[in-house]
């Protein structure tokens, strides 16, 4: 299994098939997301399975969580064309339980921070718009809790939200996504990446 060392995350990193994934020469971690690829698993479908209306086609980069409190971050540029491109921080555990922490395009034309929570289905929450094409993004734990921090500095965070996600006896995977769920692809660029096995002060001001 082919593994790509990414600068500030001392952690192993596994593509997903036939993603692009690379580090260029200033360490940048950059990616072009496949064409109509997503990872969503459709609420409105009733069952509450992955069906026919799932996307879980989207190119992942992931490792093996640390064990205890951990935080990744990083900075975050995505070259939008298409509504729903996004560069993603994501948690994952199986086909029908992750979260992600999205840099997206909304339908509207605008940047937004994006948050989805999946337990057999998605839901889908917008936290707020961003006047520019890059941000940052956190995910961490503290204890059995998760939370999702954006910032326009990677100093002052703002809390996404706070959540539970649990699959007994299935390991936790921690790490990055790009996704185009209704265009022809996009380019990601994660830069200043940062896995750190460090606990939050304060969720709520995300110190």
């Amino acid at each position: 299994m082919s593994t790509l060392v990414v600068p500030g995350v001392p952690l192993p990193l596994v593509p997903s098939s036939e993603s692009t994934w690379e580090v260029d020469a200033d360490g940048r971690l950059q990616v072009t997301a496949a064409p109509l690829s997503d990872i969503f698993v459709d609420p409105g479908a009733g069952d509450g399975q992955v069906n026919s209306t799932s996307m879980l086609n989207a190119g992942t980069l992931l490792a093996a969580a640390p064990e205890g409190d951990f935080q990744l971050s990083a900075h975050v540029k995505v070259d939008f064309a298409a509504t729903f491109d996004a560069g993603v921080l994501l948690l994952w555990l199986d086909e029908t339980h992750w979260a992600k922490l999205c840099f997206e395009y909304s339908p509207a034309g605008e940047a937004m921070v994006v948050s989805v929570v999946n337990r057999h289905v998605a839901d889908d929450a917008n936290a707020f718009v961003v006047p520019r094409h890059d941000f940052w993004l956190r995910v961490s734990r503290i204890d059995n809790v998760f939370a999702f921090h954006a910032s326009p500095d990677g100093q002052v965070w703002s809390l996404v939200r706070v959540f539970s996600l649990e699959r007994p006896g299935v390991a936790l995977r921690v790490g990055f996504e790009a996704q185009s769920p209704t265009g022809d692809g996009c380019a990601v660029t994660f830069s200043r990446t940062r896995l750190v096995q460090e606990r939050l002060t304060d969720l709520r001001d995300g110190s």
